[in-house]
């Protein structure tokens, strides 16, 4: 059987920028599923999903031009049933024979559980791919998410875009197919300026090549790596080094078929502005590139990229220039307005400003969340009065200018204008850091004072929303509780704080008070604890670990965190499973005692050596372990804790826990008891066996 290159491309107009990744990947899996479906064989060697605004296409190095001979087997009747007792075909028989096309006798027999029957078995050759490739288009291009379908014409079909032209090959052949009302050719075409002709594709793989001489990088790798290297020359001959985000190099990557960077700058008296604010509109309304210094600040030059090897880039430099100006004038103006008003002037707006219905103004909010930073701040050593202070200027610059026309910026104008206002650095960081993290891949606030305000900024929202009755269901979390408290969790514990969450918890509670409201302090611990829980299965660690810890639900995070390492340790040491197993074991064991289990074992009832000796082994270790379990260093008391494994062992191959004498009986209990009351100081380990 032959292998021959399978080329598809669907042309189309400029597709959704955002989608555009995920709609090449769909197609790519669609198509190749669908050939695979019907046992056509793949080579697929380094293939990717290639694409670029105007088209998706999928390019395999190797696809077999047949399927294989294709087997059927149908069952038949049983011979009892077949055959009447002269060995003649009944009815039944000939019926089957009748349907299948052939003389009964022509029909072979099987044996199965059941008894000896008929079956049919035929073998026909494959069909040749060419023929199938009508089938594996049309499957592809119905499994593609494309939520809202655009149609155009009187055609009842739709696209994510209209579709102009179709290439399909396999080898050297066209395949005779069709899709959205265009039938496939070898033409394709190239740079909508550059190259607006047809360009011919003899082969698949001409294909990549073919399009290069026409101005279009098909592939998103190689496009991508051009536009990194294009900003990068360029900020580099502009003296600094630009600032390239993933998501927006993504976006520009898929609204490019042929980038040019275009070196570019504005006048620096708008570097007066505060930097995050230019970059915003640069990145998320221009898809532009800022150009840094060596420290990291903002300069006047910027790159754009543009879509066109133009013969005067200077013209489309003014273009990029006269865009960007109206807009930086505005936030130019928004700033200065913002700071003839001052931070504290800000603040009287919030008296007026709902938070939410049930939970009062943000001003309200403002009283809770100072109350708890100053709680907070006791608990780790940060300076009260500071922690005071950022709180209660933390939500101020909601009732900006600059955060209304640039929302992403809460907190970081609250910085800018507390400076402004002589604040200390210390404060105005923290107005900027209580947000963090502000996405998932963010880092937590690296300042104590800003951990200490986030810490108390999602304590508050967490309890609020939760007696407000917002709880997250299904995919709907109005408030976003759920990244609320993941950012709490990983700043105490990333932050390494020692901090009793349920205590805080409660505190938050009590904030609610005023307002006739109350959350479930249980409740909310749990609901943090879930979220911690994808928390570490992206760290890889295994939910029979978490779910050790979880069992304990330790007051702490951050000590959470270190039971957790420790029982990752554990569970490599050898004796681990088997304590593990006794332990569940002993679990079992206590469950089902009739009466109260004594809490003290009494020597004088050890009457057996093995229980002496576990004994004996449960006190050595109890001593040894209780000033490590103080302190905390989990891995020492399990590493300790660990080395009873021989005598927990010899006490259940040689002790009957169920004695008939209830004293005996009741004294192995306490033992055992104890025994596992160690045992589960660090963590549950017993949901660590299978």
């Amino acid at each position: 059987m032959s292998m021959q290159p399978l080329l598809i491309e669907l042309g189309t107009e400029e597709l959704p920028v955002k989608a555009l990744p995920g709609l090449a990947q769909a197609f790519f899996d669609g198509v190749i599923a669908a050939l695979e479906k019907r046992g056509v064989a793949v080579e697929r060697g380094d293939a990717k999903p290639l694409y670029t605004p105007r088209r998706l296409a999928v390019l395999l190095p190797g696809v077999a031009s047949e399927q294989p001979a294709q087997h059927s087997e149908v069952l038949g009747p049983y011979l009892n049933i077949a055959l009447d007792t002269d060995g003649q075909p009944t009815r039944a028989l000939q019926g089957f024979a009748a349907k299948a096309g052939v003389d009964w006798t022509q029909l072979e027999k099987i044996s199965d559980a059941k008894g000896e029957r008929f079956v049919h078995r035929t073998v026909k050759p494959g069909a040749r791919t060419l023929d199938l490739l009508q089938d594996v288009l049309d499957e592809a291009l119905a499994a593609m998410p494309i939520p809202k379908p655009m149609r155009w014409g009187d055609h009842p079909y739709g696209f994510a875009r209209p579709l102009h032209w179709l290439v399909a090959l396999l080898g050297d052949a066209v395949a005779d197919v069709t899709a959205l009302g265009i039938r496939a050719g070898r033409e394709t075409r190239g740079h909508r300026f550059h190259h607006p002709q047809p360009v011919p594709v003899a082969t698949p793989q001409a294909y990549v090549e073919a399009l290069r001489a026409a101005f279009v990088l098909v592939d998103p790798d190689q496009r991508r790596a051009r536009i990194v290297a294009e900003v990068e020359h360029a900020a580099k001959a502009a003296g600094g080094q630009a600032r390239i985000e993933p998501d927006i190099l993504e976006q520009v990557n898929c609204l490019t078929e042929w980038p040019v960077a275009i070196r570019c700058a504005f006048e620096r008296e708008f570097l007066a502005v505060p930097q995050e604010a230019l970059i915003q509109t640069m990145e998320t309304n221009q898809k532009f590139f800022p150009v840094l210094d060596a420290q990291g600040r903002l300069t006047e030059h910027f790159i754009g990229i543009a879509n066109i090897a133009s013969k005067d880039p200077a013209e489309i430099r003014k273009g990029y220039e006269r865009v960007i100006r109206p807009r930086f004038a505005d936030a130019r103006f928004f700033y200065d307005e913002d700071l003839k008003q001052g931070l504290l002037a800000m603040g009287e707006g919030l008296k007026t400003v709902t938070y939410q219905a049930r939970l009062g103004t943000l001003a309200d909010k403002v009283v809770r969340v100072t109350a708890l930073a100053e709680v907070i701040a006791s608990c780790v050593g940060a300076d009260v009065a500071q922690a005071r202070r950022a709180a209660q200027l933390c939500k101020n610059d909601l009732q900006s200018r600059m955060v209304n026309e640039f929302p992403e910026l809460q907190g970081i104008a609250g910085r800018y204008y507390a400076l402004a206002a002589g604040e200390p650095e210390a404060v105005a960081l923290a107005i900027d850091e209580a947000y963090r993290p502000r996405f998932a891949a963010d880092d937590i606030a690296a300042s104590m004072l800003g951990k200490v305000l986030a810490i108390a900024e999602r304590l508050d929202t967490l309890a609020g929303g939760f007696a407000a009755g917002l709880k997250p269901t299904g995919n709907k979390d109005p408030f976003a509780l759920r990244r609320n408290a993941l950012g709490l969790a990983r700043t105490i514990i990333e932050s390494g704080l020692t901090l009793d969450l349920p205590d805080l918890l409660a505190r938050a509670n009590a904030g609610l008070a005023a307002h006739g409201l109350r959350a479930e302090v249980a409740e909310l611990y749990d609901f943090i604890l879930d979220r911690l829980r994808s928390y570490y299965a992206e760290r890889g660690v295994p939910a029979a670990h978490f779910n050790a810890v979880a069992e304990l639900k330790p007051a702490s995070l951050y000590d959470f965190d270190r039971r957790l390492a420790a029982i990752g340790l554990f569970a490599q040491l050898p004796e681990a499973a088997a304590l593990a197993a006794a332990n569940k074991r002993i679990g079992n064991i206590l469950k089902k005692a009739d009466g109260a289990i004594p809490d003290q074992i009494d020597p004088a009832r050890l009457v057996e050596p093995a229980e002496q000796a576990l004994a004996d082994a449960v006190a050595a270790a109890e001593a040894e372990t209780m000033p490590a379990l103080q302190r905390g260093d989990y891995v020492q008391v399990l590493t300790r804790l660990a080395q009873l494994r021989p005598q927990v062992d010899a006490f259940f191959e040689a002790v009957m826990v169920n004695a008939d004498d209830p004293a005996l009986r009741s004294n192995r209990l306490a033992l055992l008891a104890r025994l596992a009351s160690r045992l589960d100081s660090v963590a549950a380990i017993e949901c660590l066996s299978a």
